[in-house]
């Protein structure tokens, strides 16, 4: 340090430096298993199956909601009337879904396609000419299920939303904003071309309706009773020439769901009653009965700890971390950043004392006490962090379901990994930020 620096300065520091050879290590080999993660779970449903069977493997007690939504409990020294340690992450990403009567034939280009309306914040011309799986659920008139996960086996085939060539684009792409390009109405996926012989007036729909029909038993108007999610079929997968980064699609928020489990599945007798939450519908406001705004679902996981309990006295003592992502620092686009207080890739979980946008609308905002105990906590089991906000003040902003938590009295504070490419199909994240989040987690279980 240079005689004009002094030594009470606030210095970001990479995890790489704090990190030992052997903490590097766990690193790496933590990712190889967050990957497969990543790519079993790429929707709601499918992640809290697995936490389902992760967390019977690790004996923990689990209970779920809808099959969208899931607590998993560690029990502490301490009643629960000093309150709970809580972590709380949302298992559903950006992507397309399947309108309830989706299939039709374009007797023009001679395809036929599936309709589509996007889920979440996503940039529409990213979701064109990608290969794409089908994920999801139909439920039949006889209430027989049938399951979809069609494009991730290498024999599978996948789908894909057709753009125009850049021959013909200039006047109906070129000249347009960029969001107005590609229209949400256009999002549609093929499905088939192959027409069926006979006298039928829409040949392709009608051999597409017959295979549906054969290979899954289902028929147009199960569609109207399903669940079907369009997402990337990419597989996680190291980026880099040191392999120190991880691209995969739905990493907001699987990366905070993913960390999160495995700290409360590493955790015995902590001090406090200790809960994992993983949380749906998160990407467009938490609405619905399966969410962080829907505190029934919490309420009830109290009440199961102790019949006796008063729910809100237990939760106006509980603390509670925001597991969930922010914005890594852009190369090419820094002027959207305040980069004093901004997160990049590489310097450890990102601490967010408030989200929201312009003048903190629709943020929860943590105490100073509380962001001082955290920051303590961190700085004690000496793991990597940072600070950060998503974006400069007028530029943007974004919201985390800390708010809903906060509304219950209780302390909340964001904290989670930076991640580059948020809300596209192929977002990035570092090895040593993952798992600076796992440790962190456990930390704050325990305390």
């Amino acid at each position: 340090m240079s005689e004009n620096e002094s030594k009470y300065a606030y210095k970001k520091k990479s995890a790489w430096e704090i990190f030992t050879k052997d903490q590097i290590k766990k690193a790496f080999d933590f990712s190889e298993e967050y990957k497969t993660f990543l790519n079993d779970c790429k929707t709601e449903r499918e992640a809290v199956q697995k936490i389902k069977e992760i967390s019977k493997k690790g004996k923990k007690k689990i209970t779920i909601n809808r099959e969208k939504e899931a607590a998993i409990m560690v029990p502490g020294k301490k009643p629960i009337s000093e309150g709970l340690r809580i972590v709380i992450s949302h298992i559903d990403s950006p992507r397309l879904d399947l309108k309830q009567i989706p299939l039709y034939e374009d007797s023009e280009s001679n395809l036929g396609l599936f309709e589509t309306h996007y889920y979440g914040g996503i940039k529409k011309f990213q979701w064109v000419v990608i290969p794409l799986a089908l994920h999801g659920v139909v439920v039949k008139k006889d209430g027989g299920k049938v399951t979809f996960t069609l494009g991730e086996k290498e024999s599978d085939p996948v789908f894909s939303v057709p753009d125009l060539l850049p021959h013909l684009s200039r006047e109906v792409q070129g000249k347009k904003k960029i969001d107005d390009a590609i229209k949400g109405e256009s999002l549609d996926i093929v499905v088939g071309s192959r027409p069926v012989k006979g006298d039928f007036k829409e040949k392709i729909r009608t051999a597409i309706l017959d295979k549906l029909h054969k290979d899954y038993g289902i028929i147009e108007e199960d569609f109207i009773s399903a669940e079907l999610e369009v997402v990337p079929a990419f597989k996680a997968k190291d980026i880099g020439f040191d392999k120190s980064l991880i691209g995969a699609y739905g990493q907001d928020d699987k990366a905070c769901a993913f960390t999160s489990l495995k700290a409360i599945l590493d955790i015995t007798n902590p001090e406090h009653t200790a809960l994992s939450l993983f949380v749906d519908k998160e990407e467009i406001g938490s609405e619905g009965s399966a969410t962080a705004q829907v505190t029934t679902f919490l309420r009830s996981v109290i009440k199961e700890l102790d019949p006796k309990a008063d729910v809100d006295q237990v939760m106006l003592k509980s603390k509670v971390i925001s597991a969930d992502v922010n914005a890594a620092v852009t190369p090419n686009y820094t002027e959207v950043f305040e980069l004093k207080n901004a997160s990049s890739l590489g310097n450890g979980i990102v601490m967010s004392k408030y989200t929201g946008h312009g003048g903190k609308y629709s943020a929860n905002d943590a105490s100073a006490e509380y962001v001082a105990e955290i920051r303590t906590m961190l700085n004690k089991e000496k793991i990597p962090w940072q600070t950060g906000e998503l974006g400069k003040v007028d530029k943007g902003g974004g919201g985390t379901v800390a708010k809903y938590f906060s509304r219950l009295g209780m302390e909340v504070i964001d904290l989670g990994p930076a991640v580059l490419s948020m809300h596209s199909p192929y977002e990035v994240t570092s090895k040593v930020d993952i798992y600076s989040s796992y440790l962190a987690y456990v930390a704050f279980l325990k305390s």
